[in-house]
Parts: structure tokens; C-alpha cells; sequence
């Protein structure tokens, strides 16, 4: 691992003007993916500026009956905090499905939603990849790409976002909110994350020295939510697909309805096309699968992936025929599925 330095900041500005001053500085908080990257060498930082013990930690209710949760919550705090359990359950499921107790005890609010892609290329410094290396290929396109992205992705790269709690949040509509040099900023958390097209290499629209302060909710919507994910083994394991969905269904129609995808692409992908088709149609598992369909349709998989197209299909349907037949609301598991009460 390369040497670097390390400052323990006391106050919001003040760490922020130490990396901002630093092109090599790099926030540190929980560090579950920072310092995994910086021992394969992905990660070469100069300096570390650790902002895990900055007033961030809050988890309140607003005036507008929303939700403001500071970047430095844990995880585990997050996912059994009664707020969140009673009015946003798929945001506790998410973060409950993504990672064993050991890590969500460590990994903040902000760590999860800025952490780097999972693809065995980018970890692998011994292989050329463009989000390491822009200009120097994407060999995954041709070579191990089974668990990446089927739409949105680009020539340059076909990684995924390896968050839970991103896509729970893109369906809850929530932002980000970015303090920099410059001031201070939100982001919708749709907005946040890019896709690669020719610029791989930059995962999400945050600025060098902008630090993630806060996440905002709105006031819950009519209805319920919840999440799924589809993995490979039942114990923790980044998702091949996800959805996050929450929908208000009255007399067998659909009034609103929210949905996104994981595990697709490489940002939370927010199905705006499938739930247009939704809202005033009938809430039924045709079509729920009509509209995932037209939301997957500019889907292009590569060779050894387009299982995860009916795959997310299929879970789309099903958590959705779920949460509009559902006559009590869908507790989580500790695998981040939902089950029937019974």
C-alpha cells in the first residue's frame, strides 16, 4: 500500500478545505470500500481526511414531514431506525439485504452511496480498464461480464453500482446534499450517479473537495414499499438484479407507483417508462410484466448476461403484485426479501 497521510477533521470546513487543497485527498469514512481499494492498489491516495467523527450522524424528521439523514450514519443504525422501518421499509430492507451485521456496523449513509464498482477488472490492477485508466479498454465487454450491466451501459464500460440503499432511494425520491468549497448544493439521487458513456471514470456528478453531508427524503407516499434482490447465494452477494418499488393501488388501479432497478446498470435505474404505462392502468401481474418490459426493451445484454432481462422482469411483477394484493404491510427478512404475512 502507498504511504499517505492522515488528518482527522474536526469541523465540516475544515475538511473540506483539505481536500479540496490536495488533488490526492480522499474522505475517509467507515472505509469498507476505500481501504479494500487502497490494499489492491486501485486507491493511491496522498492524503486521508477522516470525517466518520463530524456531527453527521443524525437521523431527523423535517418540517414537511420528510426525512433528513446525516452521511454518517451507519448502516445498521439506519436500516432499525423506527422512522425508517414504519414509513420507508424498503430503505430498511435495502440496507438489511446488502452486506453482513460486521458491515453494516462499520459503512456510512455516504460511503455506500459513493462506493466504486464491484467489476473484477477495475479491482484487478494488472488489467487494463477505463475506469482506472480511461483510453486503455474495457475487457470485460468481451471477457467475465456475467454479473454487469445490461442497459445504459456504453463502449467504455459495462460496470454496475453495486449499492442496495442507491436503489431504494432513487424510488423514494430522495437527494443528496453536497457542501464544497463553493457552497453548498442538492442533487436528486437520480441525478447523482452518471452513466459511463465516454467518461467512465467518473462514477457520480460530486465534485474534487465536495463532501456528502446529508440524504433528504420526502414525505412517504400513499401505499407501500419494499425491496428485492435476486442473488447467487443466500448469504450477502451483490445483486444481479434489484427493485425497489412503492405503489398506492386503489380498487384494483393503479394510482401512483415508483420503481427502480439494481444490479443493471451502472446507476440506480428509475423506471420512469414503466411506471407511466402503470399509473391509472390496472394493478395487475400482466401489466406489471407489460410495463417492465417496456422499461428493459432498450436492454442490451451482452453475451453471457441477458438472463438478468426476465429475470428483473419477473421480480418487478412479483413485488409489485405483492405490495398491490399485500392487506398488511410486508415485513423484511434478514436476506432483504419480502414474505407474506401470514
Amino acid at each position: 500500500m502507498k504511504p499517505f497521510g492522515y488528518v482527522r477533521a474536526t469541523d465540516v470546513d475544515t475538511a473540506i478545505a483539505a481536500v479540496a487543497a490536495d488533488p490526492t485527498a480522499r474522505f475517509l469514512g467507515g472505509g469498507t470500500n476505500l481501504v479494500d481499494l487502497m490494499k489492491l492498489g486501485v486507491e493511491r491516495p496522498g492524503l486521508l481526511v477522516d470525517v466518520s467523527r463530524l456531527p453527521l450522524t443524525g437521523v431527523e424528521q423535517v418540517a414537511d414531514g420528510g426525512l433528513r439523514i446525516g452521511a454518517g450514519v451507519r448502516n445498521s443504525d439506519l436500516a432499525a431506525h423506527p422512522l425508517v422501518r414504519a414509513r420507508y421499509p424498503a430503505l430498511s430492507q435495502a440496507l438489511l439485504a446488502g452486506a453482513s451485521g460486521q458491515l453494516r456496523n462499520a459503512a456510512t449513509t455516504g460511503g455506500n452511496l459513493l462506493q466504486r464498482t464491484r467489476c473484477p477488472y477495475f479491482q484487478d490492477v494488472s488489467k487494463p480498464c477505463n475506469k482506472r485508466h480511461p483510453g486503455s479498454g474495457c475487457p470485460a465487454r468481451t471477457g467475465a461480464h456475467r454479473d454487469l450491466a445490461v442497459i445504459g451501459h456504453s463502449a467504455h464500460c459495462v460496470a454496475t453500482h453495486p449499492s442496495d440503499l442507491a436503489v431504494a432511494l432513487a424510488a423514494l425520491d430522495a437527494r443528496v446534499v453536497l457542501r464544497g468549497p463553493d457552497g453548498e448544493r442538492g442533487v436528486a439521487l437520480t441525478d447523482f450517479h452518471r452513466l459511463p458513456a465516454d467518461l467512465p471514470e467518473r462514477d457520480t456528478v460530486i465534485g474534487h473537495g465536495e463532501l456528502l453531508t446529508s440524504v433528504e427524503l420526502p414525505p412517504p407516499v400513499p401505499g407501500r414499499s419494499a425491496y428485492r434482490k435476486a442473488r447467487d447465494r443466500a448469504s450477502y452477494a451483490f445483486a444481479l438484479a434489484s427493485v425497489a418499488a412503492a405503489l398506492d393501488a386503489e380498487g384494483g388501479v393503479v394510482r401512483t407507483v415508483r420503481l427502480a432497478f439494481g444490479g443493471l446498470a451502472h446507476k440506480p435505474w428509475r423506471a420512469r417508462i414503466a411506471e407511466a404505462a402503470l399509473v391509472g392502468g390496472p394493478a395487475t401481474d400482466e401489466a406489471f410484466r407489460r410495463a417492465a418490459d417496456a422499461e428493459l426493451a432498450t436492454a442490451r445484454p451482452l453475451r453471457d448476461n441477458g438472463f438478468k432481462v426476465p429475470l428483473a422482469r419477473n421480480l418487478a411483477a412479483a413485488l409489485l403484485g405483492e405490495l398491490a394484493g399485500a392487506d398488511a404491510p410486508t415485513p423484511q427478512d434478514g436476506a432483504g426479501q419480502v414474505r407474506r404475512q401470514p
